[in-house]
């Protein structure tokens, strides 16, 4: 198969979707002397996939495309026409929010969490109505849609209208060989124990705001040397969050590592106290259970999808109750058996999660998506809704690509 994969979602590689992509890449790679994968990607985020060597087709993406807006009209109007010259069988686009209305080719969406249903404010209004309206007409002309918890599924299905049947629920994986108990190293400015959150600051929606509320109460009352490092990068909403800090007594025991490397992370988890994740809602949530495959503690709330991904390997809090987050924290740092105990169940949790697993599945999704090639003169297109309806050649039309194929795409 001729296999493409849309990657300019990934945000320069500073979101949950990228690590989704880098990872399913990595674990597709083992299959790249059977099929064809050609990844298209904005040029600037060219040396994020330099660990693909010349296993898959890279195909550069004008920067001009990245903005939200042509990104969509990229999606829509050039590419299509790019997927019918390379003769492409299917292309699997990574996130609900660059799906093609119509395609030459099978389709398949992988949809992380329909959040904008969910938390008010997440986005600005033209994203909160992209997400909550053109998403619903978009998913349904797609080929397979692939969920990935049951918690998406089942909004899948509430929200746009696509029964659990017509889905595919694969599991994101975890990768064994980075994320695993050993040795630690101190990380620079953490010298001291501390509680860790990994997540782009983005308020309200990762609830870091109650958190710092929390750990002032957890300072005050325990007189405590622990410190708060939050890892990640600014986002709609960041300023709340930094105002939050400066506001804090304890301004000097939280700490914003910013971005952290892929190389970093482990080390990172390693050296945490504990892992704190109050989130207000998951498509699934991936950095606890990373968290726990290193062998940290871990906090979290069940928001969303994060009760079938923690288990019961995590200490469980209300996200919306800053007491119930203080709770956790003191009992986490007063009680070194309940951290072994949870060090322990998140060790045999984190085992249930693997990529080469979730990349074989991508691949079996594939397949079944791959259409037939146009016999006697007829070709299928697909209706709205859940069906298709036979055309005749002579009313398909693709539109050709805007650029010279010399030219990034």
């Amino acid at each position: 198969m001729k296999i493409a994969i849309s990657t300019s979602v990934i945000q320069r590689g500073k979101t949950g979707v990228a690590q989704y992509v880098f990872a399913l890449v990595r674990s597709l790679l083992e299959q790249a002397h059977e099929h064809e994968f050609h990844l298209l990607v904005l040029q600037e985020d060219l040396p994020l996939f330099d660990f693909v060597g010349d296993r898959m087709k890279i195909i550069p993406i004008a920067e001009k495309w990245r903005p939200a807006v042509k990104n969509i009209f990229w999606h829509q109007f050039v590419l299509p026409g790019w997927l019918k010259k390379e003769g492409i069988d299917v292309l699997h686009v990574p996130s609900y929010r660059r799906m093609l209305w119509r395609a030459p080719c099978a389709t398949i969406a992988t949809i992380h969490d329909l959040a904008p249903f969910h938390v008010k404010g997440k986005y600005d209004l033209a994203r909160m109505i992209y997400g909550r309206v053109f998403v619903k007409w978009l998913a349904k002309r797609q080929d397979q849609i692939i969920a990935i918890s049951t918690n998406t599924a089942t909004d899948i299905q509430r929200f746009l209208g696509i029964p659990l049947e017509r889905q595919r629920l694969i599991l994101n994986g975890l990768d064994h060989d980075r994320f695993h108990p050993a040795p630690s190293q101190p990380f620079p400015g953490l010298e001291q124990p501390y509680f860790l959150y990994i997540s782009r600051l983005e308020h309200p929606a990762k609830n870091h705001v109650r958190l710092i509320e929390a750990f002032n109460q957890f300072k005050a009352k325990t007189g405590s040397p622990w410190l708060l490092a939050l890892g990640g990068s600014d986002w709609h909403g960041a300023e709340h969050i930094h105002a939050a800090a400066a506001a804090s007594p304890f301004a000097a025991d939280i700490r914003f590592l910013g971005f952290v490397k892929d190389a970093d992370l482990p080390n990172l988890y390693r050296s945490a106290a504990a892992f704190v994740y109050p989130s207000l809602f998951e498509g699934f949530g991936m950095p606890p259970v990373e968290a726990m495959a290193c062998g940290c503690p871990v906090i979290s709330s069940a928001a969303g999808s994060l009760a079938e991904v923690i288990g019961n390997a995590a200490r469980v809090i209300d996200p919306e109750s800053v007491d119930s987050l203080f709770q956790a924290l003191h009992a986490l740092h007063s009680s070194p058996t309940t951290r072994r105990r949870l060090v322990d169940e998140g060790l045999r949790n984190a085992r249930r999660f693997n990529w080469n697993t979730n990349a074989a599945q991508v691949l079996q999704t594939c397949r079944l998506a791959r259409r037939p090639p146009p016999v006697g003169g007829i070709v299928r297109e697909r209706a709205k809704g859940d069906g298709s309806r036979v055309i005749p050649p002579s009313h398909v039309r693709f539109i050709a690509p805007l650029e010279p194929r010399s030219t990034p795409l």
